[in-house]
């Protein structure tokens, strides 16, 4: 591959190098499937806790850095001779698709495109008409695009269940999805979903009210809220005159009403993991003081410090605002094994998120770990004690080789928060989590007198990925 990646194609003629491109995209695609096959041994063996992971999705995302590890996870699941409950190889789910990719005529794109047109065909449908259609998409994709083999299938599913009498509630189960897609450099996201008929026919009803000319309207400070079931009908008609929305941005407005009645009218309850279930803000006074710069709720999500300060005037968020790190800790002892909302709320302005280095769970979705010592153990619930780790991190603490360590950190940028070794790396291995800390470490290395790179701290940063969406 060296040798490969060294080679000076200069002298070579045209059509050489259009060969050579061909062959090189070949022998990329081979090692796609060889990758695989490495995977599924990492899997058969726990391999991924000799390197300090605790899941084989972990492992695919942090040291193999796989943008999809659960997509990438399906293609090995289709595609390689998984072991039976009794121990025995079974063949690949699909064989064709396999062959072809191990040869190199099709790509990844060409597999999952395959792959999820196979997850849409109904399960009533025969075994072999199933393998049928796997053998023509395999065929197909040896020479169409990724785009035109979903177009095929449409047509092997309409040839399939042409009447559409095969699919029922467990197919329609079975594709249901939401995803909440990445917040861009204007902290928009998109929302992609697939609805099940009843989830469909709910939102419908939901938009007929929600989302009619002149309601929910965020321009309009004369615009009726919520379902307009108790406004005035001549209020609404004025208000829909003066309307310029677009149906999607009334759609959005309605959905976003609607979120607002839920998380701020009690329908959430009063608890979520400790945390009152509202928006939770932390920024510094700084940022209070110039309404600038943009501040991270405890789900992960990015905020403008307008909208912050909008939330904080209706009531509609919990605001912490600290200078520097001057907060006294709470102190509980041995008196209550789980942290206090109070000492939730400080864990969440200082880390933001698990502590773990390299993990993206937000801290609405840690539970708080004792990380000083583990409560068996003796340890005290006290705020300067504990730190938020998320559930399959906080049950990777122990004394075993292939568990982790946590201490706290007593220089550098960090210095304060605790951080985490594997059992096996030496002492000086600790590495805090900087991946919901971004603002705060770009910000002070700014303000380093030097701002040179090679100075004295180092961090290092893998982009985070929200649970509400596989693909980042």
């Amino acid at each position: 591959m060296s040798r490969i990646l060294s080679a000076d194609s200069t002298s070579c003629t045209d059509e050489e190098v259009a060969d050579l491109a061909i062959r090189n995209e070949r022998i990329t695609r081979q090692l796609e499937a060889a990758g695989n096959q490495r995977i599924l041994e990492v899997s058969d063996r726990d391999a991924y806790r000799a390197v300090g992971c605790v899941t084989l999705t972990e492992f695919l995302q942090t040291k193999l850095r796989v943008t999809q590890p659960k997509k990438r996870l399906k293609e090995v699941q289709a595609l390689e001779s998984m072991h039976a409950m009794t121990g025995e190889k079974l063949p690949p789910v699909c064989p064709n698709t396999a062959r072809e990719l191990a040869a190199g005529t099709i790509g990844p794109d060409h597999v999952h495109a395959v792959l999820d047109v196979m997850a849409k065909i109904p399960t009533a449908v025969e075994p072999e008409h199933r393998a049928f259609a796997e053998q023509t998409l395999a065929e197909f994709a040896t020479t169409l695009t990724p785009k035109e083999i979903a177009a095929a299938g449409v047509r092997i599913l309409a040839h399939l269940d042409p009447d559409g009498r095969l699919t029922d509630d467990r197919d329609r189960a079975r594709n249901r999805k939401l995803n909440l897609g990445c917040q861009d450099s204007q902290l928009m996201s998109k929302l992609t979903a697939t609805l099940d008929p009843i989830t469909r026919a709910l939102f419908d009803v939901v938009l007929a009210k929600w989302a009619a000319p002149g309601m929910n309207n965020p321009d309009d400070d004369q615009s009726p809220t919520g379902d307009g079931s108790e406004i005035n009908t001549d209020l609404l008609r004025e208000a829909a005159d003066r309307d310029c929305r677009s149906q999607s941005q009334r759609n959005h407005d309605a959905l976003k009403a609607l979120l607002d009645a839920a998380v701020n009218g009690g329908l959430l309850g009063q608890s979520h993991r400790g945390l009152p279930p509202q928006i939770i803000v932390s920024i510094t006074d700084a940022q209070l003081r110039e309404h600038a710069g943009v501040a991270r709720t405890a789900t992960g999500s990015d905020l403008p410090i307008s909208d912050v300060v909008t939330l904080a005037a209706n009531a509609r968020t919990h605001l912490a605002v600290f200078s520097d790190v001057t907060n006294e800790p709470l102190f509980f002892g041995r008196s209550r094994r789980l942290a206090s909302q109070a000492q939730r709320l400080m864990a969440f302005a200082k880390y933001r998120g698990c502590s773990k280095d390299t993990c993206h769970v937000p801290f609405a979705h840690t539970e708080m770990h004792h990380a000083e010592r583990d409560w068996a153990d003796g340890g005290l619930t006290d705020a300067a004690d504990l730190a938020p780790a998320c559930g399959r991190h906080n049950r990777a603490v122990g004394t075993e080789p292939h568990q982790w360590t946590t201490e706290k950190i007593t220089d550098g940028p960090d210095k304060g928060r605790y951080g985490w070794r594997r059992n096996t790396d030496p002492p000086d291995a600790l590495r805090a989590n900087q991946l919901h800390r971004i603002d705060e470490i770009f910000e002070r290395y700014r303000n380093l007198p030097d701002a040179d790179p090679a100075s004295s701290w180092r961090f290092d940063i893998a982009w985070p990925r929200h649970p509400l969406y596989p693909a980042a």
